[in-house]
């Protein structure tokens, strides 16, 4: 049947597959760095060099991509309540593939737009109000952003009785604005899809040419959404054969988490929750990551106490490490982002900052379950995203392909460690895997022109679970 290609436009490397388009079967990889500082797509030319290496037939396939290159998608979140409206729009742009670079709560003004312009987002999402509640911070906001000709694009997702109003004041200021599905209809509900559809739509018209990352327009034409958005779509396809699965993306700058699972009835709706949990949800830790981010990481990890505890999954080799050693190791990272072990001694301090910013991630993403007392007595309270019933963990990152698999299962086997006694609700239980040929974003584009072929390459990344570990033991 042919083959179909999928490419992810990255922040630091562009990566390509070959897939068999009747299978799934993953026929090639490339990759080669993101030549942003010329043009984007001459990179991807040189990952089509080494793919036509290997078949041929790559010089016919249809090609798929995804980008993350230029920074991804930054989105600002304008809603009423901060408690409500604005962190429902932080969950939506998050699950969009978007990071979130301002969140202002309870109306614009001069002032905050000036101070919105300075974050210099890709898309606003303009949120408030529940359906058939007070729309006034809505619209006043719509109206400012007009006023003072706002010239990004604009996903209005509030109070749908004032679309109307709120269409028309953006349109008179000449602000581009696509109108979705209010974000919370009513408290305590979730419903994200629509709005997701949207800022996909605005990403695909407005910010991938903005970007200015190709002069050739079959760039435009080839990405069909932003990076992380197209790896959620991958995760979903991967819950399909798996059960719940969650995700964790180590990178030198973040630390993404996914997760796709079936939720209990009686978590779908916390009473502490003002927005409901949902299905599938995305996180992303801009203070966690291997590199930029390493000197964050060890702050993190002691604040969590979980320095000591990393110290003593490292291996034998590198025992008698110090935390002091663990915090010059993090300084020397941030100083050279490209920097790689050399020696065992600073191959475990990787693997340290790995474990450390895998379950501080996972933490995060997840929710967290406590005993309090109350005039009604001894009560459990609960909150956020149990994870703990995740069957699969998938772990991703340069740290975890790059290593010996014994590496990764430390790693993702220690997410799990003394969460009961604390009352984390992250994975105890799931097996756990590495997505080494880099294949989920690849899934998450087949999904949505082969889903046959989707499947199939999405059965590779748990190909290898007899040699998994579960979590927390």
């Amino acid at each position: 049947m042919g083959l179909l290609l999928a490419v992810d436009f990255g922040s630091t490397f562009t990566k390509a597959i070959a897939v068999d388009a009747g299978s799934g079967e993953l026929v090639g990889r490339a990759e080669y760095r993101t030549t942003v500082e010329t043009d984007v797509l001459d990179g991807w030319m040189a990952c089509r060099e080494q793919l036509l290496a290997v078949d041929r037939g790559v010089e016919r396939a249809e090609v798929l991509a995804c980008s993350s290159a230029g920074g991804g998608l930054r989105i600002a979140v304008v809603g009423n309540e901060e408690l409500v409206t604005a962190e429902a729009g932080r969950r939506v742009a998050l699950s969009s593939g978007g990071r979130v670079v301002a969140v202002v709560s309870g109306g614009l003004t001069a002032s905050s737009v000036k101070a919105l312009r300075g974050e210099k987002p890709d898309v606003v999402l303009l949120l408030g109000g529940t359906d058939g509640g007070n729309s006034a911070v809505l619209t006043g906001a719509a109206g400012v952003l007009a006023k003072y000709k706002w010239r990004k694009p604009v996903v209005a997702a509030g109070n749908v009785e004032a679309r109307d109003e709120v269409a028309g004041l953006l349109a008179d200021g000449g602000v581009p604005a696509v109108l979705a599905d209010n974000v919370v209809p009513e408290i305590g509900v979730f419903a994200p899809d629509s709005a997701r559809a949207a800022i996909r739509e605005m990403f695909l018209a407005h910010v991938i040419g903005g970007k200015n990352l190709s002069k050739d327009p079959a760039f435009a034409r080839m990405v069909r959404a932003a990076t992380p958005d197209v790896v959620l779509r991958g995760v979903e396809v991967l819950a399909g054969l798996h059960g719940d699965v969650a995700v964790v993306d180590i990178g030198g700058a973040t630390t993404d988490v996914h997760s796709v699972i079936e939720l209990d009835p009686e978590d779908a709706n916390l009473g502490r929750e003002v927005v409901a949990t949902h299905p599938v949800t995305r996180t992303v830790e801009g203070d966690l990551g291997m590199r930029w981010s390493a000197v964050p990481v060890v702050e993190a990890g002691v604040a969590a106490g979980l320095v000591e505890a990393a110290a003593s999954a490292k291996p034998a080799a590198a025992a008698e490490a110090a935390d002091a050693g663990l915090a010059e190791a993090a300084e020397r990272r941030r100083a050279n982002p490209a920097y790689l072990p050399d020696t065992a001694q600073e191959a475990a301090y990787d693997e340290q900052l790995a474990t450390i910013a895998a379950t501080v991630a996972l933490r995060r993403h997840a929710g967290r379950q406590r005993v309090v007392f109350s005039s009604g007595g001894r009560v459990i309270e609960r909150s956020g995203k149990d994870l703990r019933e995740v069957d699969l963990l998938v772990g991703s990152g340069g740290v975890l392909r790059h290593n010996r698999p014994e590496v990764a299962e430390r790693i993702l086997g220690a997410v799990g460690r003394n969460a009961q006694e604390e009352g984390w609700l992250v994975p105890t239980t799931a097996k756990v895997c590495v997505d080494k040929d880099y294949v989920l974003a690849g899934v998450g584009l087949l999904a949505e022109v082969d889903p046959v072929a989707a499947e199939g390459l999405a059965r590779g990344i748990g190909a290898d679970l007899h040699g998994s570990v579960a979590t927390g033991h």
